[in-house]
């Protein structure tokens, strides 16, 4: 193929503008799937063979001059040429460089069930490589809620941002391990939907040649074929799928970035960051930032942003291949990237901080933390809920409004008295066992779950 030559160049007298050349290019950002269209190309020449559409010696030589091609492009040695539109025009051109049977190699197929192929391939390894991330963080977090509940580690509770009851240190880690192992959970069914080998649909309606597309799909792993021509090169589905778990993954990963900020500050005082993952200031001697934490919550609009814009991009397109489906691969690229490098930050991040044990301690151990323990009190004696509810909330008002301490207070009470009282010292720690509580023992029974569950990650 002549430099500046195109695969459709055929069909046009002019050669199209710089401008036209630049839009249309997508070598910039396809490239990284070299692998994945090399390995197509491989299974698809020797399905050829397999049906007698190839000559034994040809596949040799085909399949020859992609080893050499996936070498050169591996160390850096492959030359790219103007006519390289995209990774798949480089890689056919450059195996016909080397042996003129790859001329053979784009037969019975498109680009259109080549690229669509691809990047199935590319989202099963991104899929593969981000579980077994999220596991690493699940593992981090999991550690130190075991080690935080062997210490007895107990802070605030909150809702609304004011502070409600206390609650274990480890049942607060744990939320964010049932957090993740549900994205591990969407993760894998996506996987699922994305397991489809789509190479054999041709340009939209398949191909008179006697191909075989289950033969593409058993050697390329897939577990399943396409059973419409049509819907298999325009379905993206599975990349807006893929997004939306990237969203979801951001979302927690930004939730428990806004924690270790708030842990973080004096106010707090819950947390220490390791040096190594935070930062100083320009101008303030005395600053350590949280810029870890902070960038994972500002990531959170970026992947938000791929997964809107590109569910945007698909929703007006009619059957079956057009050029606006190109605008799938830099989303999917950079949400999956994003959020590798977030998860392997934040696991570095939690594996090195220390947690504050006093400070949280000290904000758990207020008085008024226990109120709720006091209407339980109540209602374990037989009062109903709301009028135990009011009863405490007069003897909170009383004792904001006085200055009296509560203690005394309930001490004091005709229904209460010094056993309720002793609700309300410090490190009395939850009652709350019952399943899935705050309770030293629903915990214990937490964590033994969790360590099942992250036992069966693979």
């Amino acid at each position: 193929m002549a430099d500046g030559n195109t695969l459709w160049h055929g069909r046009f007298d002019g050669d199209p503008s710089q401008a036209l050349r630049e839009l249309n290019d997508s070598l910039p950002f396809d490239r990284r799937m070299f692998r994945e269209d090399i390995a197509g190309s491989r299974a698809h020449v020797e399905m050829l063979c397999e049906v007698g559409l190839l000559e034994a010696s040809e596949l040799q030589e085909i399949l020859e001059a992609l080893d050499l091609v996936e070498t050169e492009i591996a160390a850096g040695e492959f030359e790219w040429a103007p006519s390289d539109e995209d990774i798949h025009t480089a890689v056919e051109r450059r195996a016909t460089e080397i042996t003129p049977s790859a001329a053979k190699i784009h037969t019975g197929r498109s680009r259109n069930d080549q690229v669509a192929n691809d990047v199935r391939l590319v989202a099963l390894g991104e899929i593969d490589s981000l579980t077994e991330v999220i596991g690493s963080l699940i593992r981090a977090l999991l550690v130190r809620a075991e080690d935080a509940h062997i210490n007895g580690w107990y802070l605030p509770g909150y809702t609304h941002m004011q502070q409600a009851q206390s609650v274990g240190l480890a049942h607060h880690l744990g939320a964010y391990c049932w957090m993740l192992l549900r994205d591990v959970d969407r993760l894998s069914q996506a996987r699922q939907r994305a397991d489809v080998s789509v190479l054999g649909a041709g340009a939209l309606a398949g191909s008179p040649l006697p191909i075989d597309p289950s033969v593409v799909a058993d050697k390329l792993g897939f577990s399943s074929v396409f059973n419409n021509s049509l819907d298999a090169v325009s379905d993206r589905d599975f990349v807006a799928d893929l997004l939306y778990c990237l969203s979801i993954i951001g979302i927690h990963l930004s939730r428990l970035g806004e924690e270790i900020c708030l842990w973080a500050s004096s106010e707090f005082n819950f947390i220490e960051l390791d040096d190594a993952f935070s930062t100083g200031s320009s101008m303030m001697p005395q600053k350590k930032n949280p810029d870890v934490a902070e960038l994972a919550r500002g990531k959170a609009g970026r992947l938000l942003g791929n997964l809107t814009g590109f569910l945007a991009t698909q929703k007006g397109l009619p059957l079956t291949y057009n050029k606006d489906l190109q605008e799938d691969k830099e989303p999917m690229f950079d949400s999956c990237d994003t959020v590798r490098l977030t998860a392997l930050a934040l696991t570095g991040m939690i594996e090195t901080l220390e947690f504050n044990a006093a400070s949280m301690k000290a904000g758990a151990d207020s008085p008024y933390m226990a109120a709720t323990d006091l209407a339980d009190f109540l209602v374990e004696r037989g009062m109903p809920f709301r009028t135990a509810h009011s009863t405490i909330a007069e003897l909170v008002r009383q004792s904001l409004d006085s200055g009296d301490d509560l203690v005394s207070l309930v001490q004091t009470h005709e229904h209460l008295g010094s056993e309720a009282a002793e609700l309300l010292q410090p490190g009395v720690g939850s009652r709350r066992n019952s399943h899935g509580g705050g309770g030293s023992e629903a915990v214990a029974a937490q964590l033994e779950a969790l360590r099942e569950r992250v036992g069966n990650l693979s």
